[in-house]
């Protein structure tokens, strides 16, 4: 007496069928990993930017002065001192345009 099954012949339409299948997959995920990869390499380069504008080679506070803060724009720059006062300076001559206090609530 013999139990063990016969193995059924193998259709040769579906074994075509099933490696289409498998190859639309692997093509499928072998570009969007190309895609993913492409937009984080153009997302991340926009983070970057472009370049900053140069900051002064030194800035001339008045006596007392402590910096906390330094921030700039296009043709001035602000640094924020430890007595709550904003100090805004031309970018071209370095010389002070205007004090700003800084009222305490």
């Amino acid at each position: 007496m013999n139990d063990t099954p016969q193995p059924q012949p193998v259709d040769a339409g579906l074994v075509r069928y099933l490696r289409l299948l498998v190859t639309i997959l692997t093509a499928t995920m072998v570009i969007g990993f190309i895609v993913i990869v492409v937009l984080f390499v153009t997302r991340f380069s926009d983070a970057f930017g472009p370049e900053p504008p140069d900051l002064p080679e030194t800035i001339a506070l008045p006596d007392g002065a402590a910096p906390l803060a330094f921030t700039q724009g296009g043709d001035w720059f602000a640094v924020v001192t430890t007595e709550d006062e904003v100090l805004i300076f031309d970018r071209a001559t370095g010389e002070l345009r205007q004090t700003i206090a800084i009222e305490s609530q």
